[in-house]
């Protein structure tokens, strides 16, 4: 049977492997036992956080809405029940990114939710 030589597959592999953990600390930046794993975890922890992302954004931007409700005499769960009564389809970023760069509109917007 003759030799397989595999070393450009190797260095192929190597060399993508190390670019993906390049800036991490210690061993794991350029010894491949220790970078394949902290490789894994990152990707791990990195798909994870993408979705927290999501998450905490979304809480912002609730606090910040129901910052600008108090603002204008009523709570963020009365104007959200308002705003769902009257047709009015804002997606709470929007509402937040009113209520932070256009008070005056807010204001209006809360008003004819009540109405």
């Amino acid at each position: 049977m003759p030799r397989v030589k595999r070393g450009t597959q190797h260095v192929k592999r190597r060399k993508s492997l190390l670019s993906k953990v390049k800036g991490f600390k210690w061993g794991r930046k350029n010894k491949i036992r220790q970078a394949r794993p902290a490789m894994l975890k990152a990707g791990v922890y990195a798909y994870r956080d993408r979705r927290n992302k999501k998450r905490t954004f979304r809480q912002l931007w609730n606090t910040q809405i129901g910052a600008a409700a108090k603002l204008n005499g009523t709570s963020y769960s009365r104007l959200i029940n308002a705003l769902k009564n009257a047709n009015i389809s804002l997606n709470r970023r929007v509402l937040s990114q009113i209520a932070g760069e256009h008070p005056e509109v807010f204001t209006k917007i809360v008003e004819t939710s009540n109405k």
